[in-house]
């Protein structure tokens, strides 16, 4: 693996109960980049996330953070090794308010969580102003970046991101995307699942094309969002 690898499956096997869904899955994640995932309902994109998270075991090949093997690791280990996992739903708790929502993203923690909550406030003013506002009374957008901003607690340098935008209108999810952006600023490599594919790989550095479990298409974002046989059979094009 490079050096700059952060996060790498390799020739990954996996799945639910005997269904096996990724097939030699292959990809990797680098230092400070997002990388978009896409492809068709089923394709396998979210189990890329649950496997390399260790919600799943792989069945056959590696997943390796910093060249360490982590496949089959209890997901809360996986959280102090360094990663964050945002998933599409059922990412808040509605009864908590924002404060207590992050602190419990630092449960883990052994230290003061005053400094790195400030830091999130002062990169996600919103969340600063409703900091004693129930999650469960925020709009999709902003229980969204609540999200982001829980899984930044434990200050992973890689951050796995499940359908950002799902739900959300337009303008809403433009700004959970710009969000996103921010998140990368802080020296986080993101490796997103998107079903908005042209907007995903509108803000990425680069995607690969899932279907049928493995890997179709990789390239530089923009040039798959100019790839005709990407466009006609994944973008609508």
């Amino acid at each position: 693996m490079s050096a700059d690898h952060v996060l790498a499956l390799d020739g990954v096997d996996s799945g639910y109960g005997e269904v096996q869904v990724l097939d030699d899955c292959t990809l990797h994640l680098d230092t400070d980049e997002i990388v978009c995932l896409i492809g068709p309902n089923g394709a396998g994109k979210s189990t890329v996330l649950k496997t390399a998270f260790g919600m799943l075991t792989p069945w056959e090949g590696a997943v390796t953070y910093h060249d360490r093997d982590i496949g089959g690791m209890a997901p809360e280990d996986i959280v102090r090794e360094g990663i964050g996992f945002v998933p599409q739903t059922q990412n808040v708790f509605g009864s908590l308010t924002i404060e207590e929502n992050l602190r419990m993203g630092g449960v883990a923690r052994n230290d003061d969580l005053g400094p790195v909550l400030e830091t999130l406030y002062d990169r996600f003013p919103l969340l600063d102003e409703k900091r004693t506002a129930k999650a469960r009374n925020l709009s999709g957008g902003q229980r969204q970046v609540l999200a982001l901003a829980r899984a930044l607690v434990m200050e992973p340098d890689v951050l796995l991101i499940d359908e950002p935008s799902a739900g959300l209108a337009p303008n809403t999810a433009d700004d959970v995307f710009a969000d996103v952006q921010e998140v990368n600023a802080m020296d986080t490599a993101i490796l997103m699942v998107e079903q908005n594919a042209t907007k995903g790989l509108g803000i990425s550095d680069r995607g690969y094309v899932l279907d049928q479990g493995t890997v179709r298409f990789e390239d530089q974002a923009d040039a798959l969002l100019d790839n005709e046989e990407v466009s006609q059979l994944y973008l609508g094009g």
